[in-house]
């Protein structure tokens, strides 16, 4: 069987990932797509919208055949380290080929901006270290940096969230020797940090979280999104009470901060050259979560950047923690299956070297104590007895099946 591998997020699964995985699964000519998906806690920082179980479940209904959790050691990260993870697992699932979206669309403008920037590493590194000590972000340092070379239209533009991604991802199959052939496909209508409705089909997500967050109104993003989103999330709501967002858990990351000392906050991960001063001034005078983070923001620290701090000082994420020999994934954590993934499964399990993890409950190894100690704090946002229900899905919760009688 032919496998393609898709790097997704899924918060939530709306019609423009629908698009994406038709594309891939059509360019790829594959049997079988399989998505490495972020646990409870995202890239850029933010809790995910629902449970990993809902949007795996959405995933599958929308058509996925395999869905597997990129842990949290790769998930809540920067750009180089988030890529390098998941397509280490699409690697370790056999897959021939990956597909992601971009504002590019041409994997040529990849191929030949990867070639180009190792041709012209020392100048290109010399132009970050500048841009850097000048105060501005590490992103658009790097966008600067390539600018800054001169090199024209043909590459890749590199002030493009999307292209970043791919960009790494392209990096990262190359680091790896991997064999997987890297495909990309244009991003339709909406780009990634568009908040309003500019289609009348497709939206980006962070316009379908605000359109649920800020206007209360689920029923505003039922065109954005395949019948099995809005089940999931209206079936979420009902039984769990709640969606997840950062204001949920702002009153623990406040607790944290402002009985920890300096020391205690610079010891967690990407805590660096001395902001934890800063957060712990701006979380005794803020109100709410967007307040701290309007605070805290300065023209170095992007908000995203802030945010992932913040999730590792709510899950109390150590740099040793972080900063280990194991620059891979050691597992396989298998969240849901298609018949036909389950078909691939049985016929790859010789060739897969990485442990797969139906049940965590049967599983022993330190590897996922992050995975575990993000699920407790995720679980959080819940009151009881609803927040042991889902926090017992992490252990008790085999893989969901669809086309199946599940277990």
């Amino acid at each position: 069987m032919r496998s393609t591998g898709i790097i997704v997020e899924y918060n939530p699964f709306h019609n423009g990932h629908l698009y994406h995985f038709n594309q891939s699964k059509e360019s790829s000519k594959a049997d079988v797509v399989i998505a490495v998906m972020s646990g409870n806690f995202l890239q850029r920082g933010e809790p995910a919208i629902v449970s990993k179980w809902a949007r795996t479940k959405m995933a599958l209904l929308s058509g996925i055949d395999l869905v597997v959790e990129l842990p949290y050691k790769f998930a809540v990260q920067q750009a180089e380290i988030f890529a390098l993870g998941s397509v280490y697992l699409l690697d370790a699932l056999g897959c021939q080929s990956f597909c992601f979206g971009s504002e590019s669309g041409k994997i040529d403008t990849f191929t030949r901006t990867i070639d180009i920037l190792q041709k012209n590493h020392h100048q290109y590194n010399e132009n970050i270290k500048k841009y850097m000590q000048s105060g501005i972000s590490y992103p658009s340092a790097l966008s600067k940096s390539f600018k800054e070379l001169g090199l024209g239209e043909e590459y890749l533009d590199l002030s493009q969230p999307n292209n970043i991604l791919g960009y790494q991802y392209v990096k990262a199959r190359n680091h790896l020797h991997s064999k997987m052939e890297a495909l990309t496909i244009s991003r339709k209508n909406a780009n990634y940090h568009d908040e309003d409705f500019s289609s009348s089909t497709i939206a980006s997500a962070t316009a379908i979280r605000k359109a649920i967050f800020d206007e209360n109104d689920t029923l505003k993003i039922q065109q954005y999104v395949p019948i099995a989103t809005f089940n999931e999330l209206s079936n979420y709501k009902q039984v769990f009470g709640i969606l997840h967002e950062w204001e949920r858990y702002w009153p623990y990351l406040q607790y944290k901060l402002l009985t920890s000392s300096h020391e205690e906050i610079a010891e967690c991960y990407e805590v660096e050259e001395g902001i934890e001063f800063r957060l712990i001034r701006e979380a005794e005078k803020a109100v709410s979560f967007q307040d701290f983070m309007e605070k805290v923001k300065t023209k170095r620290y992007t908000w995203t950047r802030i945010q992932r701090m913040c999730v590792h000082i709510l899950t109390n994420t150590k740099k040793t923690e972080m900063k280990n020999e194991h620059r891979y994934p050691e597992y396989i954590r298998l969240l849901g299956m298609s018949a036909n993934g389950r078909n691939y499964l049985n016929e790859m399990k010789k060739s897969i070297s990485l442990p797969i993890i139906s049940k965590l409950s049967a599983f022993q190894n330190e590897a996922v104590q992050l995975d575990i100690k993000a699920a407790k704090v995720y679980s959080l946002a819940l009151k009881e007895p609803k927040r042991k229900h889902l926090l017992n899905l992490e252990f008790a919760q085999p893989p969901i099946q669809i086309g199946k009688r599940e277990a």
